[in-house]
């Protein structure tokens, strides 16, 4: 009785709900398409792929089972692209996190409801535009010749600096750059947990002479806390994505040994060097490890933060 019960709320349920079904439809296509079809290339990994026949390469090419993980592995390129990556993305994660946060603070003290929320905006702006398009700001402010901050270095009789072909600002530039165009996303999540805060607190430690480092110590910030450790914990699994977008259009061969991360060194193995089982090779490794992250950050941010996707 109990399960005819069930599967009539379960027709009567879809019956109700069959439009939603239809409009997400089209999207689980496209999903389908270009996220789950291409993994059949795969295979390449453990192939010498030939690609001259085709789709046939895939049933011709001669398998040599785990040959290209050991070539990659044995690669002192390998070994210097793994290290920029995580150098990168560690140090964008971190600063991704405390810029925003210190922002939320600051803005969150601004009674000036004007000014709050155009300065919001103004920081949130970036972060709807491509990589295309602040590479090439990011190009034309940071220019040796004509940029506008070697122009004031040169008022204040500096040299002109180089930032984006010198090898040791390329990594400062890209996490700077990276901040400016995220913050203000992380910067909003942080203000809508702020506002969460009951302002009870507040008036109460007023009232016992706290100041307002004692009240941001021990009432803003663990207040904010499951929301600093939720976006923390959910940083980690894209601890591998230092930013394709974003590397390959600041970076340029000068910079290879200190700007050049996987993502960047699978397209150019791929795309400009044809080696497409070498590629292959290196990117599914990349995608192993970065499922094990993002499982592992998932389970973290349910155990800290109370978080859960199902």
């Amino acid at each position: 009785m109990r399960e005819k019960k069930k599967k009539m709320s379960v027709k009567m349920m879809m019956k109700r709900e069959w439009p939603f079904y239809v409009m997400l439809l089209p999207s689980l296509i496209l999903m389908a398409v270009f996220a789950y079809l291409p993994m059949a290339g795969i295979v390449m990994a453990f192939q010498d792929f030939v690609p001259s026949g085709g789709i046939r390469g895939f049933f011709t090419s001669r398998w040599v089972g785990l040959d290209h993980f050991k070539y990659i592995f044995g690669l002192a390129d390998f070994r210097t692209v793994l290290g920029n990556t995580l150098i990168i993305a560690v140090a964008k994660i971190i600063a991704g996190i405390l810029v925003p946060l210190v922002l939320a603070l600051l803005l969150n003290e601004i009674r000036n409801v004007v000014f709050k929320k155009l300065t919001q905006t103004l920081v949130y702006i970036p972060y709807f535009l491509s990589w295309v398009i602040l590479g090439g700001i990011l190009i034309d402010v940071l220019s040796p010749t004509g940029g506008i901050l070697n122009r004031a270095l040169g008022a204040f009789g500096m040299e002109p600096v180089y930032f984006l072909g010198n090898p040791d600002t390329i990594r400062p530039v890209l996490v700077i750059s990276d901040v400016w165009k995220g913050c203000g996303y992380n910067m909003v999540i942080f203000l809508a947990a702020l506002t969460g805060i009951d302002q009870s607190q507040y008036e109460a430690a007023k009232v016992d002479g706290a100041g307002y480092i004692q009240q941001m110590l021990h009432i803003t910030l663990p207040g904010i806390l499951p929301q600093v450790v939720l976006v923390t914990v959910l940083g980690l699994g894209n601890i591998l994505n230092a930013g394709f977008d974003q590397v390959f259009n600041l970076y340029s061969p000068i910079v290879y040994e200190k700007a050049d991360i996987i993502d960047t060194f699978v397209y150019r193995l791929g795309m400009v060097n044809l080696q497409y089982s070498i590629s292959t090779a290196v990117g599914l490794f990349k995608s192993v490890i970065s499922f094990v992250l993002i499982t592992t950050s998932f389970g973290l941010a349910k155990k800290f933060a109370n978080y859960r996707i199902f």
